[in-house]
C-alpha cells in the first residue's frame, strides 16, 4: 500500500507501509512497544516464526511491513516537534491468512459459516488521545482502506462488556461492542468470555469487488 494520506472524520489517515513505518514505530516506542512489547505482532503468529525469538517483535513487525504482510490504518496529527506528523492511533486489519492467531481461534473456526474477507484485530490509541473517539476514527480509517482494496465482508472481535462496567482503555485491545454497533457492525455471536464476533459488509470504492 502507498503512504498517501486520506481524510477520515476530519482526521488524516495513512496506511501502514514502508513509507509510514517510522510513524508507526514512533507510536509503539512512546508506549514501550504496546501491550507488553508485542508491537502488534500477536495476531500474525500462526505459525509462530522461529526467528521471532532471535530478532524480537519490533524487527519481525518491520519485516512483515516491508513484505506487505502487515496492514493498518494510522491516524496522524501534526503534534510532533516543529509540527511534524505523529501517528496517534492505529487499527490493524488484514485477511484471515495474514492475521490467523486470534483469541479463541478454535471456537471461531468451529462456529464460522461465512469466512470474512478481512478482520480487524487490534486497535491502539496514544494515551494523550484516549476517550476522545479516536478508536472509532482508526476503525473508519481501516474500513476506508479496505474499501480501496475492493471491500468485502469484515469481521472484528470487540469486548462485550456488561452494562455499566468500565475498564481501562489500555486493556481494550479491540474496543467495545457498543462502539462497533455505532459504526454499523452487526453482532453475530459471543466468542470466549467477554468478546464477541461482529461483521460489516464494506463496499468497494474502486469498482473492483473482493475476490
Amino acid at each position: 500500500m502507498d503512504g498517501a494520506v486520506r481524510s477520515v472524520d476530519a482526521w488524516r489517515v495513512a496506511p501502514l507501509g514502508p513509507v509510514t513505518w517510522d510513524l508507526f514505530a514512533g507510536l509503539a516506542e512512546r508506549h514501550n512497544g504496546v501491550f507488553g512489547g508485542c508491537w502488534c505482532t500477536y495476531f500474525h503468529l500462526l505459525p509462530d516464526p522461529p526467528e521471532r525469538r532471535e530478532i524480537g517483535h519490533r524487527e519481525l513487525k518491520r519485516r512483515l511491513v516491508e513484505q506487505g504482510r502487515a496492514h493498518a490504518a494510522l491516524v496522524l496529527d501534526a503534534s510532533g516537534p516543529d509540527g511534524a506528523d505523529e501517528a496517534v492511533a492505529w487499527a490493524e486489519f488484514g485477511p484471515v491468512e495474514e492475521l490467523a492467531n486470534i483469541h479463541h481461534r478454535k471456537q471461531w473456526e468451529k462456529e464460522t459459516v461465512v469466512r470474512p474477507d478481512y478482520r480487524i484485530t487490534c486497535l491502539f490509541v496514544d494515551r494523550r488521545y484516549r476517550r476522545t473517539g479516536m478508536a472509532a476514527v482508526a476503525v473508519r480509517g481501516a474500513l476506508a482502506l479496505i474499501a480501496e482494496q475492493g471491500g468485502g465482508l469484515v469481521e472484528s472481535y470487540p469486548h462485550d462488556l456488561p452494562p455499566g462496567k468500565k475498564t481501562s482503555s489500555s486493556f481494550l485491545y479491540n474496543a467495545t461492542r457498543t462502539m462497533y454497533e455505532r459504526l454499523g457492525f452487526t453482532y453475530l455471536r459471543p466468542k470466549g468470555q467477554g468478546n464477541c464476533v461482529m461483521s460489516s459488509m464494506v463496499a468497494s470504492t474502486t469498482g473492483t469487488p473482493a475476490a
